[in-house]
């Protein structure tokens, strides 16, 4: 699903190296002080927008030349007083896909892997289109149906597996085989031309995780653990695979649908995200996405060539290879991103400077529906004001 504004009903149908961990963060990790010494009342406002706004909880991490700040605000579970965790798990959704970047980038450093060579050399077994190469999956650019579920041409909408709505949540503890996803998108016709166009697809990410598979021959978990969360110390970030589960003290998603003219609401926090594998399948907390966005930003996991190539845009979406680059204006400047939501009631920001030294993480929940709600209208500007306080000291971006 899209992250660029996730829970959008758009965002929503089109809609994913070794070294001690102290060597490798060097100079990118900011002094941590206790949110009593260290308040910042402007951020609790902009997180406070969000609970007055209609969310559930909300949970921040900033790291910036003032420091680390946490927050949290809103409740952990309806009908409870208690307050999200400041560092607790959540599903990220399509940060997933930065992740998933990452390794493939990694692979094209080791000489592994071609940037621009057809995918259907390291997967032949799918039959791709041999004019798609490994740059059209990290961009977005490959023109392959999306399984989760697309547009034709003529603006009609053809279903993939069940991920929206009721369909999604009566199916939501399903577990799929990413090769299974990729072959339902593979049964239908592209969109268009590799190369021809940029549109937002799981697919692309799942594929990209099949290759990290098939190239290392090593499982995706496996790779992720020994090129990216055990240099970093990343201990509470791993791939959902099957299980249901947040680990640990987590905030609550909801979903609220009608039957027989009543209202009913679930909680959601218990799902199964195989159905997004490789795209939007991981768990973590705010504080391992802030070190591994400080320190892929700031070119501790990826050679200088390989890191400007992933941070420079297609601008239909300015969308990169696994990472949005969003100007800020002139007072500002650039900031990378990519934000997730997995189908329902949980979101997860992850932003950088582009030298890593200022980091912008969360997590968000909510009561979703059908409609997608009148909280979920409001995320793009909380977002904005959010990020303007971070990034711009609450100035207005030009």
């Amino acid at each position: 699903m899209r992250t660029q504004t996730p829970p959008a009903a758009k965002a929503m149908r089109r809609a994913a190296v070794t070294a001690v961990a102290a060597a490798l963060l060097a100079g990118t990790a900011t002094p941590a002080m206790a949110a009593k010494d260290h308040d910042r009342p402007e951020l609790r406002k902009a997180m406070q927008a969000f609970v007055d706004a209609g969310f559930t909880g909300v949970q921040l991490r900033v790291r910036d030349e003032r420091g680390e700040w946490t927050g949290s605000a809103g409740v952990r579970k309806l009908g409870q007083a208690a307050k999200p965790p400041t560092n607790g798990s959540f599903w990220v959704g399509s940060n997933t896909k930065t992740f998933v970047s990452t390794m493939v980038l990694q692979l094209v450093a080791e000489g592994k892997v071609r940037l621009d060579g057809p995918v259907d050399d390291y997967l032949p077994e799918y039959g791709l289109d041999r004019r798609i190469t490994v740059r059209m999956l990290l961009q977005h650019t490959s023109g392959l149906f999306n399984y989760t579920g697309d547009f034709d041409p003529d603006g009609s909408w053809v279903p993939g597996i069940p991920a929206m709505n009721k369909d999604w949540l009566d199916n939501r503890f399903k577990t799929y085989q990413p090769e299974e996803l990729v072959r339902l998108a593979l049964s239908k016709p592209a969109r268009f031309d590799p190369g021809a166009d940029q549109q937002y697809t799981n697919t692309n990410y799942t594929l990209a995780m099949l290759l990290v598979e098939k190239v290392s021959g090593r499982a995706y978990g496996e790779q992720l653990r020994q090129r990216i969360l055990r240099p970093l110390g990343l201990k509470d970030t791993l791939p959902a695979g099957n299980r249901t589960e947040l680990p640990g003290p987590h905030a609550h998603g909801y979903y609220r649908y009608e039957e027989d003219g009543r209202s009913k609401t679930v909680d959601i926090s218990r799902q199964n995200l195989s159905l997004l594998s490789g795209a939007g399948d991981l768990i973590s907390t705010t504080k391992d996405l802030a070190t591994f966005f400080s320190a892929l930003n700031a070119g501790k996991l990826l050679p200088p060539a390989l890191l400007t190539e992933m941070r420079t845009p297609n601008p239909k979406m300015s969308y990169g290879l696994g990472m949005y680059a969003e100007n800020l204006g002139s007072d500002c400047g650039m900031v990378y991103r990519h934000n997730g939501s997995p189908p329902h009631g949980y979101g997860a920001l992850m932003y950088s400077s582009p030298d890593g030294r200022t980091t912008l993480t969360g997590s968000v929940t909510w009561v979703d529906d059908a409609t997608r709600g009148p909280a979920a209208a409001k995320w793009p500007s909380l977002v904005d004001g959010l990020v303007k306080q971070v990034f711009c000291d609450g100035q207005t971006a030009g």
